[in-house]
């Protein structure tokens, strides 16, 4: 991240910027502000989450995620349907081993589909997002949360499980933020808006979505 002075902090990045993964999808805008500089940004954030895994991790535009988030996808899972779950073909792959038969291992009984965050969504703290969860826009994850179950738009969540704790606004406005999308709209009508969305203005930013 460059500051207007000119100085860059070099452990604050965008995301999309510093990940080039076949399983990853992210948003312009969303940063990482990280303690320390990584060499390998989508191993950290999705440590179980491989070229050839199955599911993917989405992830929408001006999210903010802080210090030690990490999303836990659902290559990390064990089949549980046998005695053990032990992952024996993991360690005794033999030189035969094809790429089809490594994909079959993530196949496993009740797996998790993709993770899903949306838009505006912050992430604090060593939060931990496990498989297949779906976070809305406009979503506030506390510190040490451990979302384990989907997250509706504009809701914050803490603790371990994660549970709401409040909306952010009242049901109107959210629909009416949703309708909007204003994250979706050009960069310069986005800065000329940028007050009417510190504010909370919906008023002023409906003028402005509806193109008056």
């Amino acid at each position: 991240m460059v500051m207007p002075d000119g100085t860059v902090i070099k452990t604050v990045v965008h995301l999309n910027q510093v990940i080039d993964h076949p399983r990853i999808e992210i948003g312009d805008f969303t940063y990482f502000g990280h303690l320390e500089e990584l060499e390998d940004y989508a191993s950290f954030i999705a440590p179980f989450l491989f070229p050839l895994s199955l599911e993917r991790l989405c992830i929408g535009k001006f999210c903010q995620f802080a210090h030690g988030v990490r999303f836990i996808t659902s290559s990390a899972n064990h089949d549980m349907s046998g005695f053990s779950t032990y992952p024996f073909r993991n360690f005794m792959m033999s030189e035969a081993t094809t790429s089809d038969d490594i994909r079959a291992m993530f196949e496993v009984p009740g797996r998790k589909g993709d993770t899903v965050i949306g838009n505006d969504v912050w992430i604090g703290t060593e939060a931990l997002v496990m498989p297949g969860v779906n976070i809305g826009d406009g979503a506030i994850i506390a510190a040490r949360a451990v979302v384990a179950k989907d997250v509706p738009p504009y809701t914050i969540v803490a603790g371990n499980p994660a549970k709401p704790v409040r909306n952010r606004f009242d049901e109107q406005v959210t629909n009416r933020l949703l309708d909007l999308r204003w994250w979706d709209w050009p960069v310069k009508k986005i800065e000329g808006n940028l007050d009417a969305i510190a504010n909370a203005d919906i008023e002023a930013l409906e003028l402005t979505g509806s193109g008056l």
